[in-house]
């Protein structure tokens, strides 16, 4: 390995364990004393109830782990939005899984808890996948009420998704393993089984204090809503057991027991390890990705080897299409290309841009993909459309659009992987999170803007100081200070802490995180009929 090689290979490794440091505070909760109460409670945390749910840790991935991130610090913060949740194997079967963090503020629901609950119940919903529910919350954070209650996408349609998943036959079981109150305590009803643990476990929708309040009752927690009340008295739970071990063990032995599902169908053979070493995929890309690089050395650390074949490889260089296997799946890779080419014999550097050309291809690319019903691997390093009076001529805005409805009409799974800029409208033409993407994750590198940090800076200095007397020391002072606050605003952790991405990933992860997703899609096996609407060709 080469100078400039360990030099990016130390480059993406820090930035790696950055992310790992970050997530072992995030992995503490509500911190060491929260912790320490839920033991004396005889509770298992969230993260402990999930490793002995799941059949094999290496296997759980975890979505949403950035959630809240440097999010809500005058209320203390919330870790994880007081959710740990992925996807897992249990019984055999691949799931959903959220559990509550009762060490974060009991459990109770900040506006980025809906989201990201919300986002659960949607994974589950589209790859018809069975959700498990480890309740432990004390319900709506009321100082935050206004941001949570009401809304189209807040807590009520929570509620909602539970009446709409079961109408379509996906399989909910929900485990009351601590207080589950007010509106919350619709969930584990609406659930196919409810599982409660005696002593803890406890559903209402008003507590001991708000009872007295309004109707002058006293009553307890246990007699009010206990595990032996709702199995017994109400019949709202139909099981009840003496730890939550026991509770967990009675999940696993009910989805153990469903029925195999209608499969997609995708293709898969034998997986072959890829033709690159995968600690390769560490020393492609140059150090705060400054320079070009090949995306194919990217895509041969993470497809098996010898199966990429590219499409169009002469024509709309800009874009890398082609069919490959990742894992043994067969799949469509849309690629943006950071190479140096000569281009009508004069070399240029492509940087990420979508020419007229590259959006021809790869939306004609899509298009094969769901007439074939090959999954699309999405690989974002783009720094937007190409700009200028050649370009407009030439229809950039057309060819633009037509890769924008080719991705947002594709039927088949998409997965997004962020692996450096996603800026502007290439966000949106290479399936950024408004597309629908079944997951998208980002590289640690990865940096989501409408534009680039220094020329966003500038544009908004120019703005600032239009028709003001401002000297040049005050002008740079004052383009630090915007680049500085736009450039946060960038970070992958940024993003992943309002769930525009669903984790910030190890880039030595991407293969068996695409594979992952799509043995999770390959779950639902209704797949529409591709329908697109009006735009110029």
């Amino acid at each position: 390995m080469n100078i400039e090689l360990n030099r990016n290979h130390d480059w993406m490794k820090l930035l790696l364990s950055d992310v790992k440091n970050r997530f072992e505070k995030i992995k503490l909760g509500g911190g060491k004393k929260s912790i320490e109460k839920q033991k004396e409670k005889n509770k298992l945390t969230a993260r402990e109830r999930i490793d002995y749910l799941i059949d094999d840790k290496k296997t759980f991935i975890e979505i949403g782990a950035f959630a809240g991130y440097e999010m809500y610090e005058e209320y203390g913060g919330c870790p994880a939005g007081g959710t740990v949740a992925g996807i897992g194997y249990v019984g055999g079967r691949q799931c959903v899984i959220v559990a509550n963090d009762q060490t974060v503020k009991a459990g109770a629901w900040f506006p980025i808890t809906g989201k990201k609950n919300l986002r659960m119940q949607e994974i589950a919903m589209e790859n018809k996948l069975p959700i498990i529910y480890l309740v432990d919350s004390a319900g709506v954070f009321l100082p935050m009420q206004d941001e949570i209650f009401p809304d189209k996408e807040h807590f009520g349609r929570i509620f909602r998704n539970n009446a709409q998943m079961s109408a379509i036959g996906i399989t909910q079981i929900a485990a009351v393993l601590g207080a589950c109150v007010a509106g919350g305590a619709y969930l584990p009803i609406m659930s196919d089984e409810t599982i409660m643990v005696e002593g803890n476990g406890s559903i209402f929708l008003a507590g001991p204090y708000l009872v007295k309040a309004a109707i002058g009752e006293d009553i307890d927690t246990e007699t009010l809503g206990g595990a032996e009340t709702h199995n017994a008295i109400s019949g709202i739970a139909d099981y009840k057991f003496k730890t939550e071990y026991e509770c967990l063990d009675k999940i696993k032995s009910i989805i153990s027991k469903l029925a195999q599902p209608k499969l997609a169908g995708f293709n898969k053979i034998d997986a072959v390890s890829p033709s690159k070493n995968i600690n390769d995929v560490y020393s492609i890309m140059h150090v705060k990705n400054a320079k070009p690089y090949d995306v194919i050395e990217i895509i041969e650390c993470i497809v098996d080897a010898n199966s990429f074949e590219q499409f169009k490889e002469e024509y709309g260089k800009t874009i890398v299409c082609g069919y490959a296997r990742v894992d043994g799946w067969a799949v469509g890779i849309v690629a943006n290309q950071r190479l140096i080419v000569k281009t009508n014999k004069k070399e240029m550097q492509m940087g990420g841009v979508i020419y007229n050309d590259s959006a021809d291809k790869a939306a004609r690319f899509i298009l094969n993909c769901n007439q074939k019903k090959i999954p699309l691997i999405f690989l974002q390093d783009v720094t937007g459309f190409m700009v200028g009076s050649r370009s407009e001529h030439a229809g950039i805005i057309k060819d633009g659009a037509k890769l924008v409805n080719a991705v947002a009409n594709s039927v088949v799974p998409k997965i997004t992987i962020i692996t450096g800029n996603s800026y502007g409208a290439g966000n949106y033409a290479m399936c950024g999170k408004a597309y629908d993407p079944r997951f998208i994750y980002a590289w640690p590198s990865a940096k989501i803007a409408v534009m680039g940090g220094e020329q966003a800076a500038k544009t908004l200095l120019q703005i600032q100081v239009a028709g003001k007397n401002v000297s040049d020391t005050e002008q740079q002072e004052l383009l630090d200070k915007i680049k500085s606050r736009y450039e946060k605003q960038t970070t992958p952790y940024y993003a992943a802490a309002r769930l525009w991405i669903d984790d910030i990933i190890d880039p030595g992860e991407t293969r068996k995180l695409i594979s992952e997703g799509i043995a999770a899609a390959n779950n639902n096996a209704d797949i529409e009929e591709l329908k697109l609407g009006v735009f110029q060709v």
